[in-house]
Formats: C-alpha cells, structure tokens, sequence
C-alpha cells in the first residue's frame, strides 16, 4: 500500500482485458474511443511525472517529465475534479454498441472510473477527483503517516528516479527543488482543509508530526536525498559535485519548507480530536459511502460489508482450530492460541540488522520455491521479477507494514516488495511466506507483471487505471491459490499464517466498518483486531491506524477474493469437465484491473469463448 500503493498511480495498474475476449480493436469504430483515451493517457501522464518514470516512459518526447513532480496545490485538485466530469462527458459521446467486445469492457472500466471521479467532486477536501476514480478511492487527509510528498517522493527518487547519464542527475536536482515547493502546495491544503474542519485524528497528527520532526533532525548532509544522488551519479562516472548541489537543495529549500509543514500541523493539532471516524468530517456518512463504493467497486452498504466479515471469520476460525490442534496446540481459544504462536520464540528473528537480514534472505528463499509451482495455476509464463527491500527506517514509523511498487513497462526496474521492519516482532517466520505470496508471486508482482511483459499489445491507459477491490482481491485470492497448488503442504505453520491472514482481511471489513460507519474509537477497535487476529498489538495498532487514513481501502481485499471466488464458482458449474483453473485464472490477470461490477462480464465472455 502504496512509501503507499496510493502515493503515485503508477503504484496500481491495468494491464488490459479479458484473453478469452478479440484483441483490442483499431477499426474504424473505435477511432473516437482510441482518440479519447490516448489523450487521457498523456493527460495523466503530463499530471504525473511520477508516474511516467515509474513506468519507464519518462524518455523521448517525455523526456522532460523526468525533470518534475506532481502539482499538489489546491488549484491542481479543484482541477482535477473538473477533469473527471469532462472526461465523463466526452465517454458519453461514444456510441458503446460500436465497440468490439473488448473495447465495450474497457469502455465500461473507464467510465466506471470517471462516473467514481464525479460523485467524488461534491467532496472539499482531500483527494476525490478524476484520479481517486482511476485509481478506486481516495483520502480524507493531504498528509498522513503514510501519505505526503515527504514521506514519499524521496524514497522515489531513491529507487525509481534513474541515474545513467549527466541529464538524469540534473533531473533529480530538478526534482528536489521541485519537493520543497510540493511541500508549501501541501502545506496550504492543509490550512485550507483544516478551515473545513478536516484534521486527522490527534493520534495520526503525533505520528506525522514523529516522522517530518525526526526526518528534520538528520543533518541535511546526511540526507538520502543527497547521498543517493551522489553515490549513483559516482557509480554511473558521472563527474561533478553532485552531494553539494543536493545538500544545498535541501538545506536551502526543502528543510525551509518541512519547518513550515510541520507548523503547520503543530497549530493544527490543538484542534485535533481521537475521534477516528470519517464520520466527523463534512457529509462523513455520504463520503464514506463513497469510498465504500470506490474501494470496492461494489454498491454494499456499511452494514452488509460488517456482517459479511463478522461471519467469515467466525468460519476461518474453525479452520485455524482443525490445524492448531493438529499440532498439538489444544490449550485456550483458538485467538489465544494464535497470540501465543505470535510470541513463540522459535519462529521470531532478532530485531538487529543481522535479524532483518535473515528475514529478507528468507523471503528471498520462499519466493524461489514458489516459482516452480507457478504452472499449476498459470499457462502465462511470466517472468515477474522482483526485488525485496526494508521499507526505508525515516519512513517506516508510519509506512504498511507490507506493500509493493509494480515494475516499469520498459524492464529497466523489476517489481519491488517493501517489508516494514522496524519491529521483526510484528513477523514470525509462520506469517512471511502469505506476505511473500501477496505481494509476490502470484500475487501483485504476478499480476503487475503481465502489464510489464505485454505492454506493447496494449492501449497505453490501460497502464494507467486500478482498482483497489480487483487489485487487493487478486493478490488475497493468491494465498488462497498458493494452498491450492501446494505451497504450504509440508508448512503447517506456513498454513497457519495463510488462514490467519485471510482471516485477519474478513476481520478488516469489521474495523474498517466499525471505526467510520459505527462510530468505533480507535482503542476500540484495535482492542477487537488484537483478540480476534492473534496478531501483535504493535500490528495491530499500526493497521487501525492506517485505516483511519485510508478509509474504505482495506475492505477491497476481503470483497475482491469473494468476488472471484464467486466468479470461479459459477464458470465450475458452467464448464463442468472444461473448466481448467489455470484458463480462469489467466483471464482474470489478463484483464489487469476491471471493477467487480464489470469483472462478471469478463467471466461470461471467458465462458462463452
């Protein structure tokens, strides 16, 4: 999630429509369509030049996007909602009955799209505009402990911004000027949200504030900012005293305006309250209503989505029981089980630099033995490479504790897979190889990589649209495929970790639910995760307060999964003897990214073919 899947669009692409479906037209009908949704696709690109060089397509004619980064001003935002509302306009001019079935599939996921960004505009604060709809939701607050241009752009620079030649460094020079003025942009949404009434919870603004205030801290010198560029520019021979251009940057600009962000917030946490909800914020119920629908793609109230986790956990739970006892663990409720196998000292590493090192050659070994199984669920033959990294300490205090970037569309950067490791407590062994499945293979770098390795047959918007319930609802129905293929046949505790993951998603739908629908407090909440997950309090504590941020977002997981297991039901019962799981599972990626209410249509066309 997106440092957050959120934080750039390109954290969360399409990669195109169903295989079972003809291939993308170009005839003479769909010429308006293609024009239009080229022009999207450069629009976007032109709004996000983040997002062109997380995809490799700052090159070219597009080469001067790799000098700049996104405007975050007021203006930009109140624009953007006008953006959603002209694109949804232009759609509406096209005749949908013209289009190959393909195209109509594709017409239907960007229009559902753009229709998010309409009924997002009403909404003053925050980000629900034209690219919340791309992207399947939005966020309450312009910075939080997971979001903002200082949590996220460095850490960008640092592993996406290339340096190859003289012009690349002087781009990220750019770039970093360019930082200290989307800080002031943020800085003046903030006053300008707070005049609405909108601050985050007092809890969040303490950790925000813990984050800006200890980055602050470190000698500018010292920065990554200034020691990435140096040390890549050297490595790359490019000469020049490139450390002393970035130090100077950063010590003459951006740390000015971090000191006005943070006053900024400092004078709004006096105002700041604990109330977790977006229910206190303006129209709360109506906007979470909407970030309901945008995460999940779906039109299921807040009591549907709370009653619907309430009763998959309660199965899951039986499931935990049956292999709990099958290792002999018979003592207490199946919860307190769980939280005792959390503690157990045989399954935690260290929390030293040598301990997180084993951590990651760990994952490292589980992603290479699940490769091998790959063709039991997949005819595609991707390549889906990946490279796993510690989520960066100046950010992990507020950072997911797993999430992950997909890969850029030229092969010049493979998928990248973050695992917060500020507490190693928070992962016992038994818990890492579901993480790895999710945000590896087959989960989201599988799923990314079919838009890395197929690019070139497909409309170049289709790299640039996600939604949150079919992204999530892949990567979570993945764990359930890695059982299915035999990852965890002789990992019993690996098993464990698996049901107590997708159970700890149903138990998602319950807090997420509960905290901005039925006015849950935040200790509330994280009372009830911590007893009914088994996880760390820590864990559990950093969970809710993501969801505060990010309201809406980790319901998609949970509805997703049932969605395409819903889906893989009915082609069983239509197929019979035909039905090969590795052909559904293949149209289901080979779409990259429908809504739910668009991913049945799909199906049936996978079923018809």
């Amino acid at each position: 999630m997106r440092a957050n899947r959120r934080e750039f669009l390109a954290t969360a692409a399409v990669a195109g429509l169903a295989a079972a479906l003809p291939s993308f037209a170009r005839a003479a009908d769909s010429a308006p369509f293609k024009a239009l949704l080229d022009t999207m696709a450069n629009d976007i690109l032109n709004l996000s030049p983040e997002t062109a060089t997380s995809l490799g397509l700052d090159s070219g004619a597009r080469a001067g996007l790799k000098a700049h980064l996104s405007d975050r001003s007021l203006a930009a935002a109140q624009a953007d909602k006008q953006r959603a509302k002209d694109y949804a306009a232009r759609l509406a001019t096209i005749d949908r009955a013209s289009l190959s079935a393909k195209d109509a599939i594709f017409y239907d996921a960007v229009s559902y799209a753009t229709g998010l960004g309409v009924e997002g505009a009403p909404f003053q604060f925050g980000d629900a505009g034209f690219q919340s709809g791309l992207f399947g939701g939005g966020t309450p607050y312009v910075v939080s402990q997971q979001n903002g241009a200082f949590s996220g752009v460095p850490e960008f620079l640092d592993s996406q911004h290339k340096i190859a030649t003289r012009a690349d460094a002087d781009a990220y020079l750019s770039r970093l000027a360019e930082l200290a003025r989307a800080l002031d942009q943020e800085t003046a949404r903030i006053q300008h949200d707070a005049g609405l009434g909108v601050i985050p919870p007092a809890f969040i603004q303490a950790t925000i504030l813990k984050q800006l205030s200890g980055a602050r801290a470190i000698p500018s010198a010292q920065q990554r900012m200034v020691t990435s560029v140096a040390e890549r520019a050297k490595a790359a021979g490019i000469a020049g005293d490139w450390a002393t251009q970035a130090d100077k940057i950063v010590a003459g600009q951006i740390y000015p305006a971090l000191d006005r962000q943070i006053a900024a917030i400092t004078a709004n946490s006096a105002r700041a309250t604990m109330d977790a909800g977006v229910w206190k914020l303006p129209d709360g119920d109506a906007y979470y209503r909407w970030l309901l629908r945008a995460s999940t793609t779906t039109t299921l109230d807040a009591e549907t989505v709370h009653q619907t986790g309430l009763t998959q956990y309660e199965e899951l739970t039986a499931r935990i029981d049956s292999v709990l006892k099958s290792q002999g663990l018979t003592q207490g409720t199946p919860q307190e089980r769980m939280i005792a196998l959390t503690k157990d000292p045989r399954f935690l590493y260290p929390n030293t630099p040598e301990g997180r090192h084993d951590l990651i050659a760990y994952i490292n070994g589980r992603l290479s033995g699940l490769r091998p199984l790959l063709g039991k669920m997949s005819k595609l033959g991707l390549k889906a490479d990946v490279t796993v990294k510690q989520v960066p300490v100046d950010i992990q205090d507020g950072a997911p504790l797993g999430y992950m970037n997909f890969a850029a569309l030229d092969g010049s950067r493979p998928a990248i897979y973050y695992i917060n490791l500020k507490d190693t407590g928070n992962w016992p062994r038994w818990t890492i190889p579901t993480l790895t499945v999710h945000e590896g293979v087959p989960g989201h770098t599988w799923q990314g990589a079919y838009l890395a390795e197929h690019h070139k047959d497909l409309p170049l918007m289709s790299s640039l649209m996600g939604f949150n319930a079919f992204v999530e609802g892949w990567a979570l129905y993945s764990e359930q495929l890695a059982d299915e293929i035999g990852f965890y046949k002789d990992d019993p505790f690996g098993e464990l970790g698996y049901l107590q993951a997708i159970q700890f998603r149903a138990c998602r739908l319950v807090v997420d639910t509960g905290l901005h629908a039925k006015r849950w407090t935040r200790d509330q909440a994280i009372d009830w995760l911590e007893s009914h997950s088994g996880r760390a309090r820590a864990a559990c504590t950093s969970e809710i307060d993501r969801y505060c941020a990010s309201p809406g977002q980790a319901c998609g997981y949970k509805i997703g999964q049932n969605e395409i297991l819903r889906l893989r039901a009915k082609a069983q019962t239509a197929l019979g003897a035909k039905f090969d799981l590795r052909d559904f599972n293949d149209a289901i990626v080979s779409t990259g990214g429908v809504p739910l209410t668009v991913l049945e249509t799909v199906i049936d066309g996978y079923i018809r073919a």
